[in-house]
């Protein structure tokens, strides 16, 4: 009888023991996307101020400089003041699809952030098959905002939605063809192997200048797919009020906000890795490349070190894009589907031919 009370409480001991290696097993793997989602909030935050601060200077005016120092904080008390604002329905639209649209905007955007290497081996998921995951999944984002639309029952926010949908397959298939001139050259779908080719030749062997025209048609594209001036034409406020967030209010309103910088920021880090090289510095050798060689260095410091090139290199191209968007005018409809098919999609089509048969004239 002892010995059965014995056996009785080990066996309780082996099953409480083996509940808390679960549980520490589901922290450890959620500890990771917390510490993403949390610095993608940063990220979005300081590029909310940055764009201010650059949009004012090139104006000539005084930008935010009430809320925290240097008005840093002026996105964050913007973001709360959209929290607690009244949530509107329309009477006679579509409730559900009305109330899915934002979510699915939001929520396709940030599962592309996994396949984002930030450093050597800090990286989320490292998949055969990224790159293409990333295209596979911000082309769902404009269903939440055709969806958004028509949920809306307000005409302009119904072409706003068709405008978003039209702009999106016009200008995802010459990026795509890009990404995939990127594959051939690296040899792989993986962000990872496709930094890591760059690395192998230093700065010059960084996909800007392998793929000069590759990367002029991505930038155009990736501006066109982030909405961003001159290609906003989905939310053209002299013409559609501001298409298919016109009926949104409070919080609803504010996660179309932060998608179009979500997107704008994971475009910028595509650049990087597809582009720029990456994590790697690429400083010549003359200038102590034991210093900058990422992938031989401790861990913490290397990743550090990595992960600070990396957003050097994505908030150059922010700037670029936020500058853009005060220089050129917006374009027509016409003449946006017209540059997207007439132009970039030829373009990029015999960009690729060319990758192409240089990659088999040297095998």
């Amino acid at each position: 009888m002892i010995i059965d009370i014995i056996e009785i409480e080990a066996i309780h001991s082996f099953s409480r023991l083996e509940f808390l290696k679960e549980v520490y097993g589901i922290i450890w793997m959620l500890v990771p996307i917390f510490l993403l989602v949390l610095g993608i909030t940063l990220g979005v935050l300081v590029i909310v101020w940055l764009e201010r601060e650059i949009s004012a200077g090139i104006q000539q005016r005084i930008g935010p400089e009430y809320a925290g120092p240097l008005g840093i904080l002026q996105a964050l008390a913007d973001g709360t003041k959209l929290l607690f604002k009244e949530n509107l329905l329309p009477s006679r639209g579509d409730t559900r699809l009305f109330s899915i649209g934002p979510s699915i905007a939001v929520i396709s955007i940030l599962l592309s952030y996994s396949i984002i290497p930030f450093s050597y081996r800090f990286i989320l998921a490292d998949l055969s098959i990224g790159v293409f995951l990333w295209i596979a999944i911000s082309s769902l984002a404009p269903v939440g905002l055709l969806m958004s639309g028509y949920g809306s029952n307000n005409k302009y926010s119904f072409l706003g939605g068709l405008r978003a949908a039209a702009q999106s397959i016009s200008y995802e298939i010459p990026l795509t063809l890009c990404v995939l001139s990127i594959s051939l050259l690296s040899n792989s779908l993986s962000t990872v192997d496709i930094v890591e080719t760059q690395s192998k030749y230093g700065f010059w062997g960084w996909n800007l200048w392998r793929q000069p025209i590759g990367f002029i048609i991505f930038l155009i594209s990736s501006l066109a797919e982030c909405e961003r001036l001159p290609f906003d034409l989905p939310e053209a406020e002299e013409e559609l009020v501001a298409g298919y967030q016109t009926e949104y209010s409070g919080i609803k309103f504010g996660l179309f906000y932060v998608a179009s910088y979500l997107n704008l920021l994971i475009s910028s880090l595509f650049v990087t890795v597809l582009y720029l090289g990456g994590w790697n510095l690429s400083i010549p050798n003359l200038f102590g490349p034991e210093l900058f060689d990422i992938n031989q260095r401790g861990k913490v410091f290397g990743t550090i070190i990595g992960i600070f090139i990396t957003l050097a290199k994505t908030y150059l191209f922010l700037f670029i894009s936020i500058a853009t968007r005060w220089t050129l005018p917006r374009l027509r409809m016409d003449q946006l589907l017209n540059l997207g098919w007439k132009f970039l999609l030829p373009i990029s089509l015999g960009n690729l031919l060319l990758t192409t048969s240089f990659q088999l004239l040297s095998l």
